[in-house]
């Protein structure tokens, strides 16, 4: 008896193994036909970066949502990483910043109370700097709208850049400080405040308030008055709402997790940088910048993923 257990439990530990065996090349092989091909990868991202939804994407491309959500978090570290690595010694000469609001999970006012106060329930603020000559986005930055954020957008800009710049800002009291600490006196700064009328009472939910009156103040060195302004920036402030879908208004777009918000924040700028052709320029803006020199396709955005 002693003899046939033992053998008896020799078959049975050698059927384990096979099977266990069987399992994970099932699972390899069920990883491999699962991945997405470079062309599946780019018409996902093509479809993001045009202002679809992930469900819109989902149904255009016949790609499972966990899957297309797992694509923009991969590919959005690849494009942060590249564009950090890139995106330095430009040559700009005009640079106008803004914050653009968003918020995730729920709005602020909708957050539970065990969630509020932590970043990524309520209110994210992405911090932007453009060139105003090339349009390029030189630096962004995805947090709160505090001082600490203002530093650390500022310094990171002021990394980036070659030259002596002029700067334009809104209004907002945390640049003065962050300016200076990142810029010094090696730089012109001039704040530009614009003073914003009552909408009419029919469509003040809705529609944006007139201004009536915008007042410039130069902050630091000589800033070219015809220069100060924010138009450019303000007007980038469209096109992100107009090419993520987590930005627009009034829908139920919005991002659910911050990880997500901020992979997708990289993927539209750095789509936005090299491969979509501003129409007044006729080239990408990264081209006019002079840091490439073609229009990249999505293909080659999506390649990123395996460098």
């Amino acid at each position: 008896m002693a003899l046939i257990s033992s053998r008896l439990k020799t078959h049975v530990y050698s059927i384990t193994i096979f099977y266990l065996t069987l399992c994970v090349t099932a699972c390899i092989l069920v990883n491999i036909m699962n991945r997405l091909t470079t062309k599946q990868q780019a018409r996902v991202i093509a479809a993001l970066v045009e202002g679809n939804s992930v469900r819109a994407t989902v149904r255009m491309t016949d790609v499972a949502k966990n899957t297309i959500q797992k694509l923009i978090l991969d590919l959005g570290a690849a494009c942060a990483t590249y564009a950090d690595e890139h995106l330095r010694n430009l040559q700009s000469k005009r640079i106008e910043c803004d914050e653009i609001w968003s918020f995730c999970y729920a709005k602020a006012k909708n957050v539970p109370a065990d969630k509020r106060g932590q970043f990524g329930y309520g209110d994210v603020w992405t911090w932007v700097a453009m060139d105003a000559d090339s349009k390029l986005i030189c630096s962004w930055l995805v947090g709160t709208r505090d001082a600490g954020c203002a530093y650390d957008f500022m310094q990171d800009l002021a990394s980036r850049l070659k030259n002596r710049i002029q700067l334009t800002t809104d209004g907002y009291r945390p640049y003065l400080m962050a300016v200076e600490d990142a810029f010094g006196a090696d730089i012109d700064y001039a704040t530009l405040v614009k003073l914003y009328g009552q909408p009419a009472e029919e469509a003040r939910r809705y529609s944006p308030a007139r201004i009536i009156s915008a007042q410039a103040a130069v902050i630091t060195g000589q800033p070219n008055p015809k220069h100060i302004s924010t138009s450019y920036i303000e007007r980038q402030n469209l096109t992100v709402r107009m090419g993520m879908r987590r930005f627009t208004r009034l829908t139920n777009g919005f991002s659910k997790k911050i990880e997500n918000h901020v992979a997708a924040i990289a993927v539209h700028y750095l789509h936005y940088n090299y491969c979509r052709i501003h129409q007044s320029l006729r080239v990408t803006p990264a081209m006019e910048a002079g840091i490439s020199d073609h229009v990249w396709s999505v293909d080659e955005l999506v390649a990123l993923l395996d460098q």
